[in-house]
């Protein structure tokens, strides 16, 4: 007799072969059923939307058979089949697996940026995956993967919306504090990467610029109050944009007087480069508002520029109420006696020889003289900053022979000096600087300094 023999016993095979049936059928269980297709005995499984009934069957028992077997203390394979079932020790260890990686994965995500959090969810969703279908599965364990797979996800999806609105508001605030401070392309610059932004303070090489307009109080006096706001509006406007054109940062004005520095919020080394470029350019633009106040039926007005680069204290600071992003420290205060100090000199723009170290290579300036500001024992090399690159030829030709008479006065060799700084006026009637060395050289002559006389001189006031 031909019997099909759907294999139970994994020395069996699928097919036919003759066989004593008192023999076979002994100590044997056997399921019979149809499998052909046209018999419709299809049913719809987890493995395979057509699978034979009777497989069903066969497959319940073979689990009853291994599992009466593990009952009963009889070896199996770890493989074999058998029930699904729950891992015994599930209920102690899952809080702990959940505690563990919920930590290790808030650190990750807290870390990383959105699109690196997306990767490393999806890594552990990946491993969660691979572990419950080929080790716990395999083995006849089922576990409750939904705890893990909640938490991953739950995971990033709150954090990333905690991290997007929290930095949202974090740039908003970043944005009220800087826009009205610097130009709308670096608030743009500090919103792009906020983390590099400190708003306390903190010590930096940074560039500060004083300027002010030469007797604006007598001027003033002779507008009424709007006229007044008006022209201060068309002269700080201009000078504003000016600064926020070079990468300066308005820290304040002071009634006509406009306080800005260099190298933050955003920090870059060449910060006195952009500040000496900026009080060039604020002179040209002055020659341009002259035009226009002159048509008005104003009179004239002037400005002094005063430079100073070095470690400054930078930051929001201020109150519990207001606040203000700006600077302090002895290098700012030595900016601000620069811009006074162009009133005896006859200059515009004075740079210390702390800014002249950063941009002698690439600005002309002269120096102007020693000074010892209120304040400070030591004295301070200060040069007129002339422009950047080469100036024409009439100006080069008098600043060879101011540097010429300059280093005579050094030399205490005052009546040459005076003929030297002579020469230079020749080229320049206007050259105030000029003037004022030869009063002062021809006061040395007629009444030497003393011997011990170090060519500093004192700036009494502030």
């Amino acid at each position: 007799m031909n019997i099909r023999v759907l294999a139970i016993d994994q020395t069996l095979g699928d097919g036919e072969d003759k066989v004593n049936k008192k023999e076979f059928m002994k100590d044997k269980m056997l399921i019979l059923g149809a499998t052909a297709i046209g018999v419709y005995d299809l049913r719809v499984t987890p493995f395979d939307e057509n699978f034979p009934g009777v497989e069903t069957h066969a497959n319940a028992l073979s689990n009853m058979l291994v599992e009466k077997a593990r009952a009963h203390g009889e070896e199996v394979a770890a493989t074999a089949p058998g029930f699904l079932r729950f891992h015994p020790d599930e209920g102690k260890v899952m809080w702990m697996i959940l505690l563990g990686l919920g930590l290790v994965l808030s650190g990750l995500l807290s870390y990383f940026g959105a699109v690196s959090g997306l990767g490393i969810t999806a890594a552990c969703l990946g491993a969660i995956y691979a572990i419950d279908k080929y080790y716990f599965f395999q083995s006849g364990i089922i576990t409750t993967a939904l705890f893990p797979v909640s938490l991953v996800s739950g995971n990033y999806v709150s954090l990333t919306f905690y991290k997007y609105f929290t930095e949202e508001r974090k740039k908003q605030a970043l944005k009220g504090t800087f826009a009205k401070y610097v130009s709308p392309a670096i608030v743009d610059e500090i919103l792009a990467d906020p983390e590099n932004i400190e708003l306390g303070g903190k010590k930096m090489d940074l560039t500060v610029m004083f300027s002010d307009v030469r007797g604006f109080t007598a001027f003033s006096e002779k507008l009424d109050p709007r006229a007044l706001s008006d022209f201060l509006n068309s002269y700080l406007t201009p000078m504003t944009n000016i600064v926020f054109e070079n990468k300066g940062t308005l820290d304040k004005y002071m009634g006509d007087a406009i306080m800005s520095f260099w190298g933050a919020p955003i920090h870059f080394n060449d910060h006195a480069h952009h500040a000496c470029r900026c009080a060039l350019k604020m002179l040209v633009k002055l020659k341009e508002l002259a035009i226009m106040y002159e048509q008005q039926g104003l009179p004239p007005i002037d400005i002094g520029i005063g430079l100073n680069s070095g470690d400054m204290c930078v930051g929001n600071m201020g109150s519990d109420t207001v606040r203000s992003y700006t600077v302090m420290g002895d290098s700012v205060n030595l900016g601000s006696r620069l811009e006074w100090i162009n009133k005896k000199y006859g200059t515009r723009i004075i740079i210390s020889e702390f800014t002249y170290a950063h941009v002698k290579d690439g600005f002309v300036c002269r120096e102007v003289d020693w000074v010892r500001v209120k304040g400070k024992s030591k004295p301070v090399k200060i040069y007129e900053l002339v422009s950047e690159g080469p100036p024409p030829e009439p100006k080069l030709t008098l600043l060879k022979h101011f540097n010429d008479g300059y280093q005579l006065y050094r030399d205490r060799k005052f009546a040459e000096a005076v003929a030297a700084f002579k020469l230079a006026r020749e080229h320049d009637p206007s050259d105030a600087l000029s003037e004022k060395y030869i009063e002062l050289c021809q006061e040395y002559v007629a009444e030497p300094p003393p011997t011990d006389w170090d060519g500093v001189s004192n700036m009494k006031e502030k």
